[in-house]
């Protein structure tokens, strides 16, 4: 099912999480934040809005990384109902495009069900305090040609590093929905 982001309340705090890499190394949201703001991007490995973008991702995160900014991407989706999400071929996909930031397995979905996240890709930016000021989409390229595209992600995470404050104008991310547990809710 394709859904949109929300529009989204911003300004609330960050929860923190601690959660493992598919090898099993843990990763807390604290110690990852980054001095100038943090991105937690809720993605997986089967919606073909994540493939898409997924090399695009990876180098707007060094690009994040370099001017301060911690980045972090959360697997939240049902991998026992959706195979190609398990976390051995999360690996495998974080390898293929040389994510620069940990990808981690939401077990539980509870840290998906905590931030609200809604579909793959789902961006989160918060500013060094911990605070909500951008949830939109990486660019305005979505699943087409890239070569001239907005890089809004990047563009408005910047803005919250030097300002605190994320852009007036925030479009939607588009993507497939999670894949939350039947028994679940």
């Amino acid at each position: 099912m394709l859904l949109e982001t929300p529009l989204h309340d911003l300004g609330w705090k960050a929860k923190p999480f601690t959660l493992k890499d598919p090898d099993g190394n843990v990763f807390s949201s604290g110690e990852e934040a980054g001095e100038h703001g943090t991105l937690i991007a809720f993605i997986c490995n089967h919606c073909p809005y994540v493939k898409a973008i997924a090399d695009r991702l990876a180098d707007d995160a060094r690009t994040l990384q370099a001017a301060g900014i911690g980045v972090l991407a959360v697997m939240s989706n049902d991998y026992e109902n959706y195979a190609a999400d398990r976390p051995e071929l999360m690996k495998e996909f974080a390898k293929q495009h040389n994510f620069p930031f940990p990808y981690l397995v939401d077990e539980d979905q509870s840290v998906g069900k905590t931030y609200g996240a809604v579909c793959t890709p789902d961006f989160f930016g918060f500013n060094r305090d911990g605070e909500l000021c951008y949830r939109g989409r990486l660019d305005d390229a979505a699943m087409g040609d890239a070569t001239s595209r907005t890089p809004e992600l990047v563009n408005a995470m910047l803005l919250v590093a030097k300002t605190g404050q994320g852009p007036e104008q925030q479009y939607p991310s588009i993507g497939c929905s999670i894949k939350w547990r039947q028994n679940d809710g």
